[in-house]
């Protein structure tokens, strides 16, 4: 049975906040220990025969003659023993055979309030309201219950707010920040609680819990722990279990209870008195609802599905269907990269050419045992050198094929060391591979039976793309089109090269058709005469055509009658031109009777 927890932050903006504005205030300074200062330490201070320390035979048999005729009690010992100096007073284990309970230091006594943190200062709760842009107007976008109880709720005008409450604390949202905050928790969640965990914006986090309930503790143990959590980060929370994400989602936002545990099966019962609004729709769903008398759910579920999409859509059919079960809802979950990541600290900056080669000869040969490890291959690299002056400059390779051979990649990065500005000195290199595929083993039985393998073009690939750039080295690939224009696309210059037709075409392309002006043919089906091309007047003396190539339709309308009918022609200098007429020269829907110019044969 599938297991969901739905964690939903309510505040999450606001007491997001609140821990950067009690992370970023000051430190108090610690105070220096100050010692009272005695003019007159007084007679016992001063060692006699010796050695002198509280509570020795003669102190005692000298405190006894002075207190004659009267009994000492405790009281006037410890009254004693308080008049002495701070540096004179006796420890614990020199008052007497006695032992007493002392109070423990760190320990709070029952009733007393809590202590504030040493060095985090108390903030009082000031009510707080976020204003974001709705509609082209400042509406307030999430409120502290502090802040509810003044009045103040989601949806109100700005202005009205600081109408009503003028010395509120008004922010402006964040809500990159709110999903930042949501994504890292979310990796969290990843790394400590579950494999699948997803981010439910704009203020929740799903889990699936299903076969890892027992790795916590069961669900009820699970929860307890998520919430002390939340709790001890400074975020409320409530959390809900069903058998699905939307019973989930419903429970934690509109449950009575801040840990709602769904027994298996139970979905239907504990969504039945939930609000209609608990299944996500948008407010024209909700607002329909609310025409028709739809309360909560338990009034949806007997009217019939078709009246009920016509009155509400087919959004909130889907909507109820994913809550109860009967309708897929898959978790997205998000996914825990972790980019390979080398470094050193150089004992001195270094400047020259070699120097920053020998370091990047030592930075791979550390990630290459590190890929290998991981059993991936790095497709991209990027080295960052950190100046002593706090720049940083970046150079970045990129490879056709997954690799980790190191003297590959290092001749790679050498074309690049002319881009580095060392400026005063680089102390600190760091390299990183961004984009990394899974790399095995490479089968050498072949090469080893004495066959001939096929070379691989790679390694020139990167050569060649490290000089010129990754753009300008490619292959031509075949595409199931009969327009030219869109007949052929750049494709890797290592993939297997496809199949052609059969069909003649120019070794150059151009990629827009040029026009061409004062031609000369016969109609319908001739290939012209004459043209001017490029200020340049052309005598044909032999053509061949037409190939005729219609539109394609099902792309936009204009191409519905379109039609081309192209021509293979030569003039008197031997060059060989591949022109089109637009349209079949009997029907004018077919095109406009004009000539271009698409291409040049060798």
């Amino acid at each position: 049975m599938r297991r969901v927890v739905s964690l939903f932050l309510p505040y999450l903006p606001i007491e997001r906040l609140r821990r950067q504005d009690r992370f970023a205030a000051p430190r108090p300074e610690p105070r220096a220990l100050q010692l009272p200062v005695y003019d007159d330490p007084g007679a016992c201070s001063v060692p006699r025969g010796g050695g002198w320390r509280p509570g020795a035979r003669w102190a005692q048999a000298q405190t006894q003659s002075e207190d004659r005729g009267r009994a000492r009690t405790r009281v006037d010992v410890e009254r004693e023993i308080v008049s002495l100096p701070l540096h004179a007073q006796p420890p614990m284990r020199e008052l007497g055979r006695r032992s007493e309970a002392a109070k423990h230091p760190f320990k709070r006594p029952h009733g007393a309030p809590p202590r504030a943190v040493r060095g985090v200062p108390e903030f009082a709760v000031v009510p707080m309201a976020l204003i974001g842009k709705v509609r082209r107007r400042d509406e307030i976008v999430a409120v502290c219950p502090a802040a509810r109880a003044l009045g103040i709720h989601v949806g109100m005008a700005a202005t009205h707010a600081r109408a009503l409450v003028s010395d509120l604390d008004f922010r402006p949202a964040e809500p990159e920040a709110d999903a930042g905050l949501l994504d890292r928790l979310a990796l969290f969640g990843i790394r400590r609680w579950s494999p699948i965990v997803a981010v439910c914006p704009p203020d929740g986090i799903w889990l699936d819990l299903t076969g890892a309930a027992h790795l916590h503790g069961g669900e009820e143990r699970f929860c307890q722990r998520l919430q002390a959590f939340c709790h001890r980060a400074g975020f409320t929370v409530r959390i809900a279990i069903a058998d699905t994400p939307g019973a989930a989602h419903a429970l934690a936002r509109y449950g009575r209870e801040d840990i709602g545990i769904t027994p298996p099966g139970g979905v239907l019962r504990a969504l039945s008195p939930l609000p209609v609004a608990a299944l996500r729709l948008d407010e024209t769903a909700i607002g329909a609802a609310r025409k028709f008398g739809f309360e909560t759910i338990a009034d949806l579920l007997p009217v019939a599905r078709a009246p009920l999409a016509r009155r509400l859509g087919m959004a909130a059919i889907d909507r109820l269907d994913q809550a109860l079960g009967g309708k897929a809802e898959p978790i997205t979950s998000r996914e825990d990269i972790v980019v390979p990541l080398v470094e050193r600290r150089l004992l001195e900056p270094i400047g020259t050419a070699e120097a920053i080669a020998q370091v990047m000869q030592d930075l791979l040969q550390d990630m290459a045992e590190l890929l290998q490890s991981m059993g991936l291959g790095a497709r991209s690299l990027r080295l960052i050198g950190l100046r002593i002056d706090g720049g940083e400059q970046v150079v970045a390779i990129g490879t056709s094929r997954p690799t980790r051979e190191v003297a590959h990649l290092l001749r790679l990065l050498k074309l690049r060391i002319d881009r580095i500005d060392p400026g005063l000195g680089l102390e600190q290199f760091r390299l990183l591979a961004p984009h990394t595929e899974a790399l095995d083993a490479e089968n050498l039985g072949a090469i080893l039976a004495g066959e001939t393998a096929v070379r691989d073009p790679a390694r020139l690939v990167d050569v060649v793309a490290g000089r010129i750039g990754q753009g300008a080295v490619y292959r031509f690939a075949a595409v199931e089109s009969h327009v030219p224009e869109r007949a052929v696309r750049a494709a890797s210059p290592i993939g297997a090269p496809g199949t052609w037709p059969a069909w003649q075409r120019p070794v150059r392309l151009f990629a827009r058709p040029e026009p061409l002006h004062g031609v000369m043919a016969l109609m319908p089906d001739q290939p012209p005469r004459r043209f001017e091309w490029r200020g340049r007047a052309h005598r044909v003396v032999a053509g061949d055509g037409p190939e005729r190539i219609h539109g394609e339709w099902w792309r936009r309308d204009a191409e519905v009658w379109a039609v081309r009918d192209y021509y293979r022609v030569e003039d008197e200098q031997g060059g060989r031109y591949w022109v089109f007429r637009r349209g079949d020269g009997v029907t004018s829907d077919t095109g406009d009777l004009t000539w271009w110019m698409h291409g040049v044969f060798a």
